[in-house]
């Protein structure tokens, strides 16, 4: 239901108003003739006002002001005799949503307008709905995990929610950074602004600076236009910058200076945008033996670091794989419409066994793939078909050229670091540049 205000002291007009919105059965109309009486019903909090800007006892400018001092949220038309722009414009800059000249129109004018108003407010708050999902989504309960170590994860994301200190959170591949940058993120004060992520080493080096940033256009081959920046995305929110290590050198400074600065220029501009957003970053590697290696610099470290946050391995977190193995279960029969599958104690045993190098992502393809299989809805030890990576039966060493196996083998690498491009590059020993090629050529995906 829809709460709107007429105010108008023609009687004669204010009644064909009022008769004219309540064809509409979600409307609830009431017709006041006063400024005085519409100030005395704001208690109401009336979701839209339509005022005449000539009221015996104040003029709309001033009745205009009184509203939205008391209750800025509600929307206000001004209806008036005059078509006088530069009132119009005056009242718009004061607040008001619309202003409205009273003609043979007025009515039909009216009513698009409650309708835009009313449309918006479905919109915010399927919005606010939204956010609220994904608060639950991401509550500290998501993060499944009852062991010592997850315990102690607990009580240093409670530290971080609290505060509004960057927060780095380190781990293996597969671990869940993500997930516990959202869970700060939708914990937090800021859970009704933007959550804003970038995987640093999922883009070449040559773009990246333009992703964080943005650029003008025409600042180099191919800027079209004007392209707003993750810094600039995240506003007032948090932006969350997954596998920083990655990040060059010369990218890093410039880092550096808009965290320094709390400020940053677009590619191929010199005017500075205020950066306004709570940062988290993650990795997998050891920053601090970057630091002394010269891979990464130190005064970013001292500046990113602030709440370090460190991720158990699986192995290390005993039954928690038996917790999170069936709530993949039940994801997988929600996802899937199908009936829950069930682990058997053979089956259990031997998860427990497995060292999930892949961690909790591992663990999530195994099950999956276990739901496939399982064909009485029971899962057997057959079932779970743990990933070879690192040994011959990875590859399939049919009739391929020696291409082919170089583009399988980086794919399984993409896959198991996490499209981590210059990680690949390092335990492969091959150059980030061919790796790159690849990707171009559609030989291998980052997907």
């Amino acid at each position: 239901m829809l709460s709107i205000f007429i105010v108008e002291d023609d009687p004669f007009y204010g009644s064909l108003l009022q008769h004219h919105l309540r064809q509409q059965a979600d409307f609830e109309v009431r017709l006041l003739a006063t400024g005085t009486a519409c100030l005395e019903e704001l208690y109401r909090e009336p979701d839209v006002i339509s005022m005449d800007y000539g009221l015996p006892d104040m003029n709309g400018g001033e009745l205009l002001n009184r509203i939205l001092e008391k209750h800025p949220s509600i929307a206000v038309i001004v209806t008036s005799g005059q078509e006088d722009i530069a009132t119009a414009v005056s009242l718009l800059q004061q607040g008001a949503r619309d202003y409205l000249v009273k003609n043979e129109n007025t009515k039909d004018l009216l009513w698009k307008s409650i309708q835009n108003i009313s449309e918006a407010k479905a919109l915010k708050r399927e919005v606010a709905d939204l956010r609220e999902q994904l608060s639950e989504k991401f509550s500290f309960d998501s993060v499944i995990g009852r062991s010592p170590a997850m315990q102690q994860v607990f009580s240093v994301l409670r530290k971080a929610v609290r505060s509004q200190i960057n927060v780095t959170i380190t781990g293996e591949t597969g671990t869940g950074k993500e997930v516990v940058a959202r869970a700060i993120h939708y914990n937090g004060p800021r859970r009704n602004e933007p959550f804003v992520a970038i995987n640093t080493a999922a883009i070449p080096a040559d773009l990246l600076e333009s992703e964080l940033f943005g650029h003008e256009k025409g600042a180099f081959t191919g800027a079209t236009e004007r392209k707003i920046g993750r810094f600039e995305a995240a506003g007032e929110g948090t932006l969350f910058l997954d596998e920083v290590a990655e990040m060059d050198l010369n990218l890093q400074s410039k880092l550096l200076r808009a965290l320094q600065e709390r400020e940053f220029c677009r590619v191929g501009s010199n005017s500075p945008v205020t950066f306004r957003a709570r940062l988290l970053t993650a990795t997998h590697r050891d920053l601090g033996a970057l630091v002394r290696q010269g891979k990464f610099r130190e005064d970013l470290y001292y500046r990113i670091m602030g709440l370090p946050v460190e991720l158990p391995p699986l192995r290390r977190r005993g039954e928690d794989l038996l917790l999170l193995a069936n709530f993949f279960l039940d994801m997988y029969a929600r996802d899937n419409g199908t009936k829950r599958a069930e682990l058997g104690p053979a089956a259990k045993d031997k998860l427990l066994k497995h060292p999930f190098p892949g961690n909790v992502r591992e663990l999530k393809a195994v099950i999956d793939l276990a739901c496939v299989l399982s064909e009485t809805g029971h899962i057997v030890p057959e079932d779970l078909k743990f990933s070879t990576l690192n040994g011959p039966s990875a590859i399939d060493y049919g009739d391929k050229t020696l291409r082919e196996y170089n583009r399988e083998i980086i794919q399984h690498y993409l896959t198991q670091y996490d499209r981590n491009v210059s990680s690949v590059a390092e335990k492969l020993n091959v150059g980030k540049s061919t790796i790159y090629g690849m990707i171009k050529s559609g030989e291998v995906s980052l997907r």
